[in-house]
């Protein structure tokens, strides 16, 4: 069988050296080790973006490769390589029918629990290159920005390739058909350290897959607009949908090191899927060899929630809350125990969720709370779904504070778009209004 040329792009603080073992399995599977290309790129560098390594990465196609410009190949990418490829992806239209194959192993989809933590000193001195020269003891400061939870970077690459109006990842091969694993568990030993919940050691459960959706809450006031019509939007999905293959016994690492023969069987069989019957049947395979290590695994989902008003412009001091109408009345949902604020910028904010701890799947009926500040006396936010417009509008002690409330159970139970969704990640944009003070009468920032 003739075989494309395979590219391999490891994940950040790696090097080629990382895919010995997947090139010695892929030759020992009949693959033309001459054919497999191990990509490097530099990660601890603070100079450098995932943007500049994807161009860097198109170059060296073509360079190192050997690849012309317009020929088709595959890939297989580890972690932050899932990031780099994406970009690469979405740069050119060109580039959706060269790429055939796109295989993730653990990807960092949706960024890493543990990127944050890499631009400390202990970080740098533990993950940052350490090799004298320019760029020593630095932890590549722009590249981690990127791999954060609920970074802007994923947030904007998240809507050019999985949420635009073009297909990304499609049934035919005009684009390429992708393939997501993660292991089921995180590091041992020493490592163990870095493990975090609803995660293989680095990147988390629900944060890999390719079958993410966002819920627009549009709580901003329009004069076009009559009433609560229209506030709760599900954008629409141009793509396949491509769920997270559980890996048994696999951590972030071995999933590399370690692969076994399943897997590495599994990513043979991906390689050779040209139509769409050929991907589900595939898929329905992969889904039951791995049915066993998922119904161990709690059943964790991700949140990427950004604020915003009617301009579009970030709103940075905000709170949401969920709850639950029942008979006796409101019964809180314990949303938010696990948050990561993006640290560049505010509105945007991450909620890991553990859904089997949760109970969601007797829930009838959801609701969200939106509180927001300005932090002013002179301007503040509004919207609807509150009975407090007097408070904003009355005076300067509510610090230009309000809260509304949004009836969201259209996403519950039976909703062909589930708010609550195992092993997924969930964007989810709140709009409202900003507004000088008081709301009627003469205001504050500008008169007559």
């Amino acid at each position: 069988m003739s075989r494309l040329p395979l590219v391999l792009v490891h994940g950040y603080s790696a090097d080629a050296g990382s895919f010995r073992k997947w090139s010695a399995e892929l030759g020992a599977r009949g693959y033309d080790v001459s054919t497999v290309h191990v990509c490097n790129y530099r990660s601890l560098t603070n100079e450098v973006t995932l943007r500049d390594v994807a161009e860097g990465f198109d170059r060296a196609l073509r360079v190192r490769a050997g690849l012309d410009a317009d020929e088709p190949f595959d890939a297989i990418v580890h972690s932050t390589g899932m990031l780099v490829v994406r970009s690469w992806l979405t740069a050119y239209a060109k580039r959706r029918d060269r790429l055939k194959h796109l295989i993730a192993l653990a990807p960092a989809t949706f960024g890493s629990p543990i990127a944050h933590k890499g631009r400390s000193w202990l970080g740098a001195l533990f993950k940052g290159n350490r090799e004298l020269g320019p760029d020593f003891l630095e932890a590549g400061d722009k590249i981690l920005d990127g791999l954060e939870l609920g970074s802007r970077y994923t947030w904007d690459l998240a809507h050019q390739d999985m949420l635009g109006p073009e297909t990304y990842y499609g049934p035919t091969g005009a684009t390429p058909f992708a393939f997501i694993f993660c292991g089921d568990r995180g590091y041992t030993g020493l490592s163990a350290v870095a493990n975090q919940p609803g995660s293989d050691g680095t990147v988390r459960w629900s944060g890999c897959a390719l079958n993410m959706r966002k819920i627009v809450l549009d709580l901003s006031v329009d004069p076009a607009r009559i009433g609560g019509t229209g506030r709760v939007n599900v954008e629409p999905w141009p793509n396949v949908d491509i769920p997270m293959i559980a890996v048994a016994g696999k951590n972030h690492g071995t999933i590399l090191s370690e692969p076994g023969e399943w897997l590495v069987d599994m990513v043979d069989s991906a390689l050779a899927v040209s139509s769409p019957e050929e991907f589900d049947k595939w898929l329905a395979t992969a889904e039951s060899g791995s049915d066993a290590a998922r119904r161990e695994m709690d059943e964790w989902q991700q949140f990427v929630i950004r604020a915003v008003d009617e301009r579009g412009d970030p709103i940075h001091d905000y709170n949401v809350q969920l709850y639950s109408m029942r008979a006796q009345g409101e019964e809180p949902i314990p949303f938010a125990l696990d948050v990561h604020t993006y640290l560049a910028d505010s509105s945007l904010r991450c909620f890991h969720v553990n859904l089997t701890q949760l109970g969601v799947r007797d829930m009838t009926s959801l609701w969200i709370r939106v509180i927001a500040s300005s932090g002013s006396a002179l301007v503040g936010y509004t919207g609807f779904g509150s009975d407090k417009l007097g408070d904003v509008s009355s005076g300067t002690s509510q610090g230009g504070k309000w809260d509304g409330e949004l009836d969201l159970s259209s996403l519950v139970g039976d909703a062909q778009v589930k708010f609550f969704h195992p092993f997924t990640t969930t964007l989810v944009e709140i709009k409202l209004n900003r507004e000088p003070l008081p709301l009627s009468g003469r205001n504050e920032v500008c008169w007559f």
